[in-house]
């Protein structure tokens, strides 16, 4: 399938229908995104930050900047909405640890990192997949040493895990979501689960 082609043909879905048809396209893609906002949330705001809000903000960036991707950006529909929906949650993020006044994480989301984002999540999830919850002290210590351990990995093999494994992105949807080729994004992709492998082969067995 030309992708080149299925862009044009979004465009001109766009073009024509407007926000009706865009309603529709973010309708298919919703759950992704919400999939990919609790991956990505900050851990000590999920208690007070529903991604169910996050995302209806998000539709109405998506919806007033539409003229964007109709002019002609060179990602697709369901990449621009990705990356308008992480902006979103970004300045979601800015607003509540403003408003705690808490002046280092703010200035430490001036710049999105999706890097140390991804360390962090990637551990979450990993920790919460193998050990119980009643061993709390354990996870505490076993996610110290495999958020570490992943912030040793390449910054863009972690993100490519993250957009793969854990946000379920495929090949051609994370070589255009970091500016790679696929066959680079397939390959950076491949290193990440070998090297993924041999972290948890190094965590001590529970």
């Amino acid at each position: 399938m030309d992708e080149t082609t299925d862009l044009e043909e979004d465009r001109q879905r766009m073009r024509e229908g407007g926000e009706i048809v865009l309603a529709e396209a973010f309708s298919r893609y919703q759950r992704k995104l919400e999939r990919i906002i609790e991956f990505r949330l900050d851990p000590s705001l999920r208690a007070r930050v529903d991604p169910a809000d996050i995302l209806q903000e998000a539709y109405l960036q998506i919806a007033r900047r539409l003229p964007e991707f109709v002019d002609g950006v060179p990602v697709s529909l369901f990449v621009w909405m990705r990356q308008k929906t992480l902006q979103t949650m970004i300045d979601v993020q800015r607003m509540h640890f403003r408003d705690k006044r808490d002046a280092h994480r703010e200035r430490a989301l001036a710049v999105p990192d999706y890097g140390q984002t991804s360390s962090i999540s990637i551990a979450r999830c990993l920790i919460d997949d193998v050990t119980s919850p009643s061993l709390a002290a354990v996870r505490s210590e076993e996610f110290a040493t495999l958020q570490s351990a992943l912030e040793g990995m390449h910054e863009v093999d972690r993100e490519v895990l993250a957009m793969r494994h854990f946000e379920q992105l495929n090949n051609s949807e994370v070589a255009q979501s970091l500016g790679l080729s696929p066959t680079a994004a397939s390959n950076r992709y491949i290193r990440a689960m070998t090297k993924l492998a041999e972290i948890m082969q190094s965590l001590p067995k529970k």
